[in-house]
């Protein structure tokens, strides 16, 4: 079911999170076209395959990832925590009946081209942020390195959610930002919207009852933890070099990248470029 989008804030955290819950979550054309593609060969076609088909799509795949949990078997014990596991648990032909067809951002959001251009720039980062943590992880070789790619891609859900059912909203925060850089974030979503993006994407996670990994290392409180701290640093690179390389916050994140991976912080900075060509 989907629902008519926000023009005005909700009361409380539990308003959100209810609405967003009930609210439908389209994903990029590009990933619904290629669904389908994968639809049309549904014999030849593995979880990997999917999985690898949609992973850059962080809308596609908090879809996937929420679908999996509400539809978990009993005598699972644990969640997927990844598309492809998720789609494992599922059955190819069942994925296919869950996922076919698909909504999508570009026709939700036609004749808004400043939203999808809002969303687009958030997209982008979660991109971006996604290949850095997912390379730190594996310069770490963590275990865990598909789990924190997911973490990053998914880092910002609320915002992505925010500028699909609530774009009003989502464009008054960055105004607020541009005309008052100085501004913390925080303290703009919490004018505007009653709560901060962070908290709803928590509170979203423990509702979806999405894997208790992934919520832990998307959740900044837990950054000391190394799989948590490459998703941070991979998302603070990715918000300091969105135009480009020359930021004045990027020294310091060359210095914990440097620090997390044991390496110089000459050596980190050609690793960055090379993550993000």
């Amino acid at each position: 079911m989907d629902i008519m989008q926000l023009t005005q804030p909700l009361p409380d955290l539990a308003a959100w999170t209810a609405h967003f819950r009930a609210a439908e979550i389209p994903v990029l054309l590009q990933s619904a076209k290629a669904v389908e593609q994968l639809r049309l060969i549904e014999d030849e076609v593995d979880a990997n395959l999917i999985g690898e088909t949609v992973s850059g799509d962080p809308l596609m795949t908090l879809r996937v990832l929420t679908y999996s949990a509400a539809h978990r078997p009993s005598r699972m014990l644990t969640d997927p925590e990844t598309v492809t596991a998720a789609v494992v648990m599922m059955g190819i032909a069942p994925f296919f009946r869950a996922f076919c067809p698909l909504p999508t951002v570009e026709e939700r959001l036609q004749n808004q081209p400043q939203t999808l251009e809002g969303l687009r720039d958030v997209l982008r980062r979660a991109h971006r942020a996604a290949n850095f943590a997912l390379g730190f992880a594996v310069r770490r070789m963590d275990h865990d390195a598909a789990v924190i790619h997911h973490a990053a891609l998914l880092h910002d859900f609320s915002e992505m959610l925010l500028w699909c059912h609530a774009p009003e909203l989502a464009l008054r925060i960055r105004s607020a930002q541009q005309s008052d850089p100085t501004l913390r974030s925080s303290t703009i979503q919490r004018d505007v919207l009653n709560v901060t993006l962070p908290e709803l994407q928590q509170s979203l996670m423990h509702a979806w009852r999405l894997p208790e990994l992934l919520t832990r290392i998307t959740d900044d409180r837990h950054a000391e933890h190394p799989s948590a701290k490459s998703v941070v640093l991979a998302i603070r690179v990715a918000r300091h070099t969105a135009k480009g390389w020359d930021n004045a916050a990027l020294p310091d994140d060359i210095r914990d990248v440097a620090a997390l991976l044991n390496i110089s912080e000459s050596a980190t900075q050609q690793v960055l470029y090379e993550l993000d060509t």
